[in-house]
């Protein structure tokens, strides 16, 4: 008999608070999967009622026992998933996607298996009248799904109690404790003392954690998650003493009249109908008399409003936009229907000497000199506002501003000494203003003096904005005009360079000539010494035409006149060409070129002049940039589909952190500008863009003060 009635109290109570929590929130997860898991534990507790011993039908008992083992699999699963949505709820955690959709197939595997023989095989009466039961290998699989999903849902909530939000580890808090009891209770009496013992007494204690679980959960989710518990008790609690005190009341009263005075020995069920009646229009009383309230209101009282929800309008009306003119417009008109004013209107100090006016209905206009006269009438001393009311001004000449302009009330809106302006109401539209409405305006001067502020901030930011977009506007333009000018004196020094460079090779080319004749002899009988001389003379004629031809083709680049004309080259013959035209100036230093004519070289279709000029400049730069008494090494050869020259000296070579910027136009580098200072930086410049446009590649290695390689990689002709 106790166990039974233990069953009914907890099945109610488990119930009732399922019905309570789903009432609040049926549109979450967590509340569904709430409401899942409380029906499990209905149906476990009525099934765990028949285990207890009472019934001797075995076939029906391990039914019974197998209907508990699935609910305690949903119970489990259920609880998982309650604390997993309740974590996403809160934006505390993400979700777990494989973690969960393990556990839920995991979970309904194991729910499938107590449907069949393979958890709990068979039930016996035993001697005593207890139920012995046999279990399978079904029962591994259950326990690994209990002790695996409980594990889960404890680390989730220390984890919770340790790194969550405030709301969270309380949840999480009131969650653990509902889980302690079932936790440490709940595997002997339902599971150690039944299934291994035999004994079957302590199940009847289940109901009691139960519901003390159910019971924490709810807690949980409505006290952290969807409303006030404590106001929804009180309300309830009131609720239900107003009706019970009620009907006390009324059925007493029903008593003394019929029973004492009357005679009459039972209420009858006319008695009890009014009783429902009587408390039925006691609870109705509250809405009519609200619906007439409102009714009257409009009809006898019609300047009544509630200051509550006026403010609460109104802000929302301040923090709808930061547009000065639309916020002092929307407050405006909030203020005039609120209190009844004829017209409402702002006066803003926005700069220096400049006033601005904003407003609803036919308000008078009030100039920066009127603003002002009214600054000097309240001096500087004021800290707070002060409402000055037409009815309350006893000073004539205040009175006779507010007359000549209908203004009734008058608001100085400041920020501690700063005056930002006035808001100025004009005449009631019915009667009078009350005290109430100078009051209410008096509270509204923070709130209008920070909502202005911030507006007149984003005014002020928005004109710098504009002002800067003006100025780099501005400044953009010369721009454009001070490049429109580079441009033009870039083709200016362009044609420049260009037509120099025409004008100086006809004499450098008799210069050589004539040179090259009293050289070789043909004007006369030349000493050595005499040779030495002419030999420097010619070779700095020959550095001066190679400038010039740079300088040239730099122009080209620039006006894009640079060409490539591709005519069949023996490329090994040009090299060889240019290094003995080398050889004297190689000789005058003591260095010497090594290099040996390679036979199976093909004839390419290449720029000649051009080509000639890339090699001239790697072999001049390796004669001018090594040591004296040196050698010069000159490679040419196949290496698969291409042919690659390289010319490898034993030189100053080029900084490694310089290396990079070695082919830009007119850079050299530190110690190449320190030997040889009369140099230009075009020649490694023009020949990259001659090797390019050769669909080759430039080879470069060097390490300072060891020596450089230059050179070039070009695809073999196609056959």
């Amino acid at each position: 008999m106790i166990e039974t009635l233990m069953v009914i109290a907890g099945v109610t109570g488990a119930a009732l608070i399922g019905l309570f929590v789903l009432s609040r929130g049926l549109q979450r997860s967590s509340t569904r999967v709430y409401g899942i898991m409380t029906l499990a534990f209905i149906v476990l507790m009525i099934a765990n009622l028949f285990t207890l011993g009472t019934v001797t039908d075995t076939s029906f008992v391990l039914d019974c026992i197998r209907v508990v083992a699935a609910m305690t699999t949903i119970v489990l699963a259920s609880l998982y998933f309650v604390t997993q949505y309740l974590a996403i709820e809160s934006k505390s955690r993400h979700y777990s996607s494989n973690v969960s959709s393990f556990v839920l197939v995991f979970s309904v595997v194991v729910l499938a298996l107590h449907l069949t023989p393979f958890v709990f095989r068979d039930a016996k009466l035993g001697a005593n009248g207890d139920i012995a039961v046999d279990v399978s290998f079904g029962i591994i699989l259950f326990l690994v799904q209990a002790v695996g999903v409980l594990v889960l849902t404890i680390v989730h909530l220390l984890r919770g109690l340790r790194n969550g939000s405030r709301s969270q580890r309380g949840q999480n808090l009131s969650i653990f404790v509902g889980v302690l009891p079932a936790l440490i209770l709940a595997p002997i009496t339902s599971f150690i003392l039944p299934v291994v013992y035999g004994q079957v007494i302590f199940v009847s204690i289940t109901p009691l954690y139960i519901v003390f679980f159910i019971g924490m959960l709810a807690y949980a989710m409505i006290r952290h998650g969807l409303f006030d518990i404590r106001l929804a008790v009180v309300r309830t609690a009131t609720y239900l003493l107003s009706l019970a005190t009620l009907a006390s009341a009324y059925l007493a009263v029903a008593y003394l009249i019929f029973g004492q005075l009357l005679g009459q020995q039972t209420l009858t069920w006319e008695v009890l109908l009014n009783v429902a009646l009587t408390l039925l229009l006691a609870f109705a009383f509250q809405p009519i008399k609200r619906f007439f309230d409102k009714l009257t209101n409009r009809v006898f009282y019609q300047d009544n409003y509630n200051v509550d929800d006026f403010f609460t309008e109104l802000s929302r009306a301040l923090t709808s936009t930061n547009d000065l003119h639309s916020l002092l417009a929307r407050a405006g008109e909030k203020i005039a229907y609120t209190i009844k004013s004829s017209d409402a209107s702002f006066v803003i100090y926005t700069s220096e000497n400049r006033s601005e006016q904003i407003g609803v209905g036919r308000y008078s206009h009030i100039s920066y000199k009127d603003a002002q006269w009214l600054d000097e009438y309240l001096g500087g001393s004021v800290t707070e506002p002060k409402v000055l009311s037409l009815l309350d001004s006893d000073d004539e000449p205040l009175r006779k501003m507010m007359v000549s302009h209908r203004i009734a009330i008058i608001l100085p809106l400041q920020r501690q000494d700063t005056k930002m302006g006035y808001l100025f109401l004009g005449e009631h539209k019915r009667s009078h203003y009350k005290p109430r409405d100078i009051r209410v305006v008096w509270s509204l001067a923070d709130e209008l003096v920070i909502a202005i502020q911030n507006a007149l901030s984003v005014e002020q930011i928005k004109e710098l904005n504009a002002h800067l977009e003006q100025r780099v506007d501005a400044a953009t333009k010369e721009l454009r005009r001070s490049n429109a000018q580079l441009q033009k004196l870039d083709e200016a020094k362009d044609d420049f360079i260009s037509m120099a460079s025409h004008q100086l090779r006809t004499p450098l080319t008799s210069i050589k000539g004539y040179l090259s004749m009293m050289m070789e002899g043909d004007i006369g009988k030349v000493s050595a010494e005499q040779q030495k001389v002419l030999n420097e003379a010619f070779m700095s004629s020959e550095r001066m035409v190679r400038l010039i031809s740079d300088f040239l083709n730099v122009s080209r680049l620039q006006t894009g006149k640079f060409v490539i004309e591709k005519h069949p080259v023996d490329l090994a013959l040009l090299v060889q060409r240019e290094i003995e035209s080398l050889t004297p100036n190689a000789a005058a230093r003591g260095l010497k070129f090594e290099y040996k004519k390679p036979k199976n070289i093909p004839t390419f279709q290449l720029d000649e002049n051009k080509i000639e000029q890339v090699v001239m400049n790697f072999t001049d730069n390796a004669l001018y940039y090594s040591k004296d008494n040196g050698k010069i090494t000159i490679t040419l050869k196949k290496v698969g589909n291409f042919v690659e020259l390289v010319v490898k000296d034993n030189g100053i070579g080029v900084p490694e952190e310089e290396q990079a910027h070695l082919f830009n136009k007119f850079f050299r580098a530190t110690n190449a500008r320190r030997a040889r200072p009369d140099g230009t930086g075009v020649g490694l410049f023009l020949a990259k863009k001659v090797i390019d446009d050769h669909d080759g590649e430039i080879i470069f290695e060097s390490k300072e003060g060891k020596g450089s390689s230059f050179g070039f990689r070009l695809p073999l002709p196609k056959k």
